[in-house]
């Protein structure tokens, strides 16, 4: 008769549970940048439809808008998720802030200011603008 056994021992499962804890902790902080990456993205695709409809309404009335809601956006000031969508003040899938600053006939300054986690994580960044100019800011060289 033969007397093999079946099955995992103890000692096989505690490697394959540490193999698979040392992937994920090599994994998770890659894709926690990489949606970090995403959601800036989407902030500034955001800031250059403000920027174009900045134009457009300069093309129209031969000034800048002085708030979001002359450029059509619900309110001045109004947030974001991380589809773009604009969402309440409070909602808690708001990603950015989207304002204007530096508000002339002929200036303008569309900022995107992280909210909620992304402005924990995202510290290379923290707040993007773009001028009227068409100059992209933020904290680093790399934002843009």
């Amino acid at each position: 008769m033969n007397n093999r056994m079946l099955g995992v021992s103890l000692l096989e499962l505690l490697v394959a549970v540490a193999i698979v804890g040392i992937l994920g902790s090599i994994a998770y902080p890659s894709y926690v940048r990489y949606v970090v990456r995403a959601n800036r993205a989407v902030a500034k695709t955001v800031l250059v439809q403000v920027a174009d409809r900045q134009e457009q309404y300069f093309a129209d009335n031969k000034r800048y808008a002085n708030d979001l809601t002359q450029l059509g956006y619900q309110s001045n000031g109004f947030m974001v998720d991380d589809g773009g969508a604009t969402v309440a003040a409070g909602d808690p899938n708001r990603i950015y802030q989207i304002t204007l600053s530096n508000l002339s006939a002929v200036t303008f300054t569309a900022s995107a200011a992280p909210q909620q986690a992304q402005a924990s994580r995202d510290t290379e960044c923290q707040t993007l603008t773009l001028t009227h100019t068409g100059a992209r800011g933020g904290a680093s060289a790399n934002c843009w």
